[in-house]
């Protein structure tokens, strides 16, 4: 595994839009806001050419626009590292456009971004075996001052934590994100209401209080939603960067977007079918968009735990990871000790 430089001080920050862009509010004035607070911080930005851009469906440009941007800004020295516009719906099309071969041999950087960013910083992880971090896309930095979970994923960027840990509130939102951002103030802080209680297993057997669960192995995962469509394509290489790392074994994190319970344990069911959990060592399993949705009796536990349970690995559900903020920025491809008690979660990262 190949790990990027930190962000030094005086540093670039590349953007670029892979997946949406900016050009419509309230997402310009967001992105605005964030730049300015880069800038305050001392760093200088590297826009790419699709920031503004609003012609695609689903994303940002054209799939060929896109695919050569995300490109050329990683590979380009002028800038240390990237971070995306923002999430989407259809940042899949634009992998036929990404020269993943070039992006192979380049210096790696930290690539950072949310939902349907999964689409590279998945692929940059099991294809070219460069780490990246499933973390806040460049919106969510207008936000004054930043929530310690925005801090969190800066100074993984810089270099300045090798650890997170879980955050005691979240925010539960309605399932239409788009209509939430455009009635909020972009600099408000997260409307923080519910405790956080997280749900543990081994082997389907329930955590008991006050028990340390404790599991180690490389980070590997993002969107349900994407990873789903990802499998059984010309992209999917999971079993042999699974085969690759035997010996240190994965930790699947894992969390949904528009998924409902029934399409999140059929998407489940596909991956550990297709291979994908083999040389497995435990799950985080964020809170889905979807919380609390019941289909036919399913709940969102049992759409994920009745299928992993024979794995008998630790399974913790309702991690702060996901759309239901604040979300724990993970580094995809390091390696992980999670340390969970009860509701409290820490993850150490190491760069091996």
């Amino acid at each position: 595994m190949r790990y990027p430089q930190g962000l030094k001080p005086g540093g670039t920050i590349g953007f670029v839009a892979p997946s949406f862009g900016c050009g419509e509010e309230p997402f310009r004035t967001m992105f605005e806001l964030a730049q300015q607070a880069f800038v305050r911080r001392g760093y200088r930005l590297d826009l790419g050419p699709n920031c503004y851009e609003e012609k695609g469906i689903g994303i940002s440009n054209t799939p060929r626009a896109c695919g050569e941007e995300l490109t050329e800004w990683y590979c380009r020295k002028e800038n240390d590292v990237l971070i995306s516009c923002g999430g989407g719906e259809l940042m899949c099309e634009i992998l036929d456009y990404v020269d993943f071969e070039r992006i192979r041999r380049a210096e790696p950087k930290w690539y950072m971004g949310l939902s349907d960013n999964t689409n590279f910083t998945f692929l940059l992880t099991t294809l070219c075996d460069m780490a990246s971090i499933y973390g806040p896309c460049a919106g969510s930095f207008a936000m004054n001052p930043w929530d310690p979970s925005l801090q969190d994923a800066f100074d993984l960027l810089t270099g300045e934590k090798t650890w997170v840990q879980g955050y005691p509130l979240w925010e539960k939102g309605g399932m239409d994100m788009e209509e939430t951002m455009r009635n909020r103030d972009p600099e408000a802080p997260y409307r923080l209401t519910e405790p956080k209680i997280l749900r543990s297993y081994v082997g389907g057997r329930p955590a008991a209080g006050g028990e340390e669960i404790r599991f180690r192995g490389r980070l590997v995962g993002g969107c349900l939603d994407c990873l789903a469509n990802l499998a059984g394509t010309s992209y999917d290489q999971v079993e042999a960067f699974a085969g690759r790392n035997r010996d240190e074994g994965i930790i699947w994190f894992l969390e949904s977007c528009d998924l409902t319970v029934m399409s999140v344990r059929r998407a489940i069911w596909e991956l550990k079918h297709a291979g994908w959990f083999s040389h497995v060592k435990g799950f985080l399993i964020g809170r889905p968009l979807h919380f609390g949705e019941e289909l036919m009796g399913l709940d969102q536990y049992h759409a994920v735990l009745d299928l992993l349970e024979e794995l008998n690995v630790p399974v913790i559900m309702d991690a702060d990871l996901g759309h239901l903020p604040p979300s724990m920025p993970i580094l995809c491809g390091a390696m992980g000790e999670v340390t969970v008690r009860d509701s409290d979660i820490r993850i150490c990262y190491g760069k091996e």
